[in-house]
């Protein structure tokens, strides 16, 4: 299947907003697709995060958003892979590898020192993904949060 994955921009907003959306739906979240987009606004608009989309048969299909961070060991900038979605109609063709091999390029071009993130220990695809594009496991750390 040709595809193409771009850097996206407030002009893509409605078709990353509806991903966004099924993406907060497969966590368990009410889907509210003008909050979720209000949200992306606001990311794209500060320059927040950086969203890549990837786009097939004409529409996006699947995106990745990613967050700076600082690496306190390598004195570097790094990315958070903070999300990562490929509509279940297009599951099974490489996109979601494709979007992760953008976001490897992206560290390349930001002269960051690499990729972190973290998933859910339930979510089986991203669990067995993510090894096969080369992260490892970080079993020494606890993720602990504070929400107010």
């Amino acid at each position: 299947m040709n595809y193409q994955i771009k850097k996206a921009s407030i002009e893509d907003l409605n078709e990353a907003a509806e991903l966004f959306n099924l993406y907060r739906v497969f966590y368990r979240q009410e889907s509210d697709v003008e909050k979720g987009k209000a949200f992306l606004k606001e990311r794209l608009l500060n320059n927040e995060s950086d969203i890549f989309l990837v786009i097939a048969d004409e529409k996006a299909v699947g995106f990745v958003q990613l967050y700076k961070l600082f690496h306190y060991t390598k004195l570097q900038k790094q990315w958070l892979l903070s999300d990562l979605f490929v509509h279940p109609d297009y599951r099974g063709k490489g996109f979601s590898v494709a979007l992760i091999d953008r976001s490897k390029q992206w560290c390349e071009e930001t002269n960051a020192c690499g990729l972190m993130l973290e998933t859910e220990k339930t979510n089986d695809i991203g669990n067995q993904l993510y090894p096969r594009c080369g992260f490892e496991y970080d079993g020494l750390h606890n993720y602990y949060h504070w929400w107010k």
